[in-house]
């Protein structure tokens, strides 16, 4: 398959890297000239500009979206627009809300796929979990590159109409909230507690064969090896949380009652003032999923 590919950070350049390991072609195209130089290294097509990428795809488009949510979605597809008909395809891979995503894709003549991706830079080996909603001919025209950026074919699906895929993400991450508070907290306890325990070692245990084994576990056990097991200098400054926002405003206008994710969610809000383990550890474990960049503290 063709693909073009519009936004090439570190999410972007994953999506265009595992696609033409698979052995489709790729068109790609970043603001910046040394992102595309980087895909084009990697076997990618480059192409000057948005209406360049365009030109050089044939037939039926099928275009990938790695950009920033909000504006600059809206600013690429009015660049992609007016190349674009009925029979193409476009996917927004960003965090995009979805009745943006709903907005989106009443607004654009090609099929919108809205395609909430998890698994961040660290999965660039093992792949993604796509999250898409949009017509379903779309879906499974994408199937092939689904495929290829994706852990593989049980790795994502199609959840839904449009605005159901980036609305499952968005309750992802709020259990990604919780998770993470879960784990802080539990190392907050055993830190404080009554003996002497080395963090590293306790997660490699739960790690093998307990009921709470998981990936995310998996970079607690990560980042008490390389932070230790006070973490060191890792502040207690949790960044993010506008997924979670919007996973509790939809809770609220739904009725649903969410507690533990709302907690999490102020708890990362007051790490902006001072002073808990359990933040720390989630400061380092974005990080270890994401690659976001660590807040450290100016007196350790």
């Amino acid at each position: 398959m063709e693909l073009g590919v519009i936004g090439l950070g570190r999410m972007g350049q994953i999506v265009a890297n595992r696609s033409l390991e698979a052995g489709h072609d790729v068109i790609a195209f970043d603001l910046s000239a040394e992102a595309t130089a980087e895909a084009a290294e990697a076997g990618a097509e480059p192409a000057d500009s948005v209406a360049d990428l365009c030109d050089r795809l044939g037939a039926e488009k099928r275009i990938w979206l790695m950009v920033p949510a909000g504006d600059a979605v809206d600013a690429t597809l009015a660049d992609v627009e007016p190349h674009l008909d009925g029979d193409d395809v476009v996917v927004d891979g960003g965090n995009s809300h979805f009745e943006e995503s709903v907005r989106r894709a009443e607004e654009t003549d090609a099929a919108y796929l809205d395609c909430g991706t998890s698994g961040g830079p660290a999965s660039a080996e093992a792949g993604f979990s796509l999250m898409v909603g949009g017509p379903k001919w779309a879906y499974e025209a994408m199937v092939p590159v689904f495929d290829a950026v994706a852990t593989g074919p049980e790795g994502h699906d199609r959840m839904g109409e449009s605005g159901a895929g980036h609305y499952v993400k968005m309750v992802h991450n709020g259990v990604e909230y919780a998770l993470m508070q879960a784990y802080g907290e539990g190392f907050e306890l055993l830190t404080d507690g009554r003996y002497d325990l080395e963090m590293e070692s306790v997660a490699r245990t739960w790690n093998n064969g307990a009921v709470i084994r998981s990936w995310l576990l998996e970079l607690c056990e990560e980042a008490f090896r390389e932070e230790g097991s006070d973490l060191g200098d890792v502040a207690d400054h949790v960044a993010g949380g506008s997924t979670g926002t919007w996973t509790v405003r939809e809770a609220l206008e739904q009725e649903v009652p969410v507690p533990i994710i709302y907690q999490a969610l102020a708890e990362r809000f007051d790490s902006r003032n001072e002073g808990r383990f359990s933040r720390r550890l989630a400061n380092r474990l974005r990080y270890g999923f994401g690659r976001h960049e660590v807040a450290r503290r100016d007196d350790a």
